[in-house]
């Protein structure tokens, strides 16, 4: 009993913290957004995949870092005092959060997987070792059969994949800025961040799940471009394939080069027409000694509160389950 009651205490919490806070993410992040649209396509994404996560982290770190230990540490092992209905359906709530996000997120795996198995049984060859395309240690294959133009598939393993049109539709400069507009999305493991954000679904959420795609797809065009000349063959390989292909949805954990909406395939050329040679960041390694000082202050603080933050806890989830 005592063991069940743990469960519903610290569920319970987890619950109320996540849907709280993910509320007030979906009803804020556009100001935030609004806010930060001067930054750089990168901070942006890196921004807007924080805000996006910061509910189910949050929500994870009370759980596990306070309302367990308060538990086990104050609650007495014999309590007479019977479950109420509204703790236990907070708890149900948040074992069911937690259910919901593992079956989305193992459902977008199985598909991608199905996807790649498809485009496995069309592939032709492996065109890794040419030497206009130096992709580093990441596969490049060649297929034939029906998919997106260019795609990076795969979070442990990942591979480019290119059908055999867009490689005869593409000048050798274009293909090669396109490759490294995809290897960006390697770099920052952006399939992986995708995965993460279909564990953490939540109702209302796509237009921000949406706005982090662009930005993403944003700052892998800016990791790549380094010149006027990487500009315009980057926008001319998305021009050619957008009207060469139908411009679709990417498959679930995936990073296609060219997909839907168009209207933001369409922001993307015209940023890339309008590249200009980008001026240097001053005070960048000042702002990030400020932010390591912050964050150790803060562990400090969180470490000699511990013994109170405890004691605060288990007196919420008393009255919480009462």
């Amino acid at each position: 009993m005592f063991a069940l009651r743990g469960l519903i205490v610290c569920f319970s919490l987890f619950a109320v913290l996540y849907l709280s806070l993910s509320i007030a993410v979906r009803g804020s992040w556009r100001i935030v957004w609004l806010r930060i649209k001067k930054c750089s396509a990168k901070r942006c994404a890196n921004l807007l995949f924080a805000l996006r996560l910061l509910p189910l982290a949050v929500a994870g770190a009370a759980t596990l870092a306070l309302a367990v230990p308060s538990f086990l540490l104050l609650e007495p092992r014999a309590v007479s005092e019977p479950l109420t209905f509204v703790p236990v359906a907070l708890g149900l709530c948040g074992m069911g959060i937690l259910a919901a996000g593992i079956w989305n997120a193992a459902a977008a795996l199985r598909r991608t997987s199905q996807i790649i198995a498809g485009w496995s049984r069309t592939q032709e060859f492996p065109i890794a070792d040419r030497a206009i395309w130096d992709c580093g240690s990441i596969p490049v294959y060649g297929i034939t059969g029906m998919a997106p133009p260019l795609t990076v598939a795969g979070i442990v393993r990942p591979g480019i994949w290119l059908t055999r049109a867009a490689e005869c539709e593409l000048t050798n400069a274009e293909l090669q800025c396109a490759l490294r507009h995809e290897l960006r999305h390697v770099h920052r493991r952006d399939n992986l961040r995708k995965l993460i954000l279909r564990f953490a679904a939540f109702p209302g959420m796509r237009a921000l799940d949406e706005a982090w795609q662009d930005e993403a797809e944003m700052a892998a065009d800016d990791a790549t471009v380094t010149s006027a000349s990487d500009a315009l063959d980057l926008a001319a390989a998305m021009i050619k394939l957008s009207r060469t292909f139908p411009l679709e949805p990417a498959p679930a954990l995936t990073a296609t080069f060219i997909s839907s909406p168009a209207r933001s395939l369409q922001q993307r050329i015209e940023r890339l027409l309008a590249w200009t040679e980008p001026r240097p960041i001053s005070h960048g390694q000042r702002r990030w000694y400020g932010l390591a000082a912050a964050g150790l202050a803060s562990a400090s603080v969180f470490v000699f509160a511990y013994g109170g933050l405890l004691a605060w806890i288990h007196a919420a989830t008393e009255w919480l389950v009462r």
